[in-house]
């Protein structure tokens, strides 16, 4: 169950919603870093993980660009969507447990900044999930 939420934070590393005013993010080749960080009863070693993707202004202007996907048994609580960023809410239920998503992200042209939080309540204990998210515009794209 545990994956199954971080592959959630991992959708949820780049969230946005529809809204009449365009993110403040320069198109082009974008390489993002996360980090996650995992405390509880189970001890797991902190997880970095490395993705490039190429925005381009017709995906940043698009009313379906980058949609906060709800998955499975997941429930988009609140969000809150401006140029300069996005914070959101979701809980999700599987498998007897729960989590509790929290994200922010922040919107600065050539750079991305957020984090995601994740508190699961499962039969085998609590876990937290800390994850910061670091973006960089690094060229055009290809």
């Amino acid at each position: 169950m545990m994956k199954r939420y971080m592959a959630v934070a991992a959708l949820a590393a780049f969230p946005m919603v529809a809204q009449a005013e365009t993110p403040n993010v320069t198109p082009g080749e974008w390489e993002f870093v996360s980090v996650t960080s995992v405390s509880g009863d189970m001890q797991i070693p902190d997880q970095t993980e490395t993705e490039r993707q190429c925005i381009t202004q017709e995906e940043l202007e698009g009313a379906d660009f980058g949609f906060i996907e709800e998955e499975e048994g997941c429930e988009l609580l609140n969000q809150d969507m401006s140029a300069d960023g996005l914070s959101y809410s979701m809980v999700c239920r599987a498998e007897g447990g729960e989590a509790t998503i929290d994200g922010e992200m922040r919107f600065m042209g050539e750079q991305i900044e957020g984090t995601v939080d994740i508190l699961t309540q499962s039969p085998m204990g609590e876990l937290t999930m800390n994850t910061v998210i670091e973006g960089e515009r690094i060229g055009d794209c290809e």
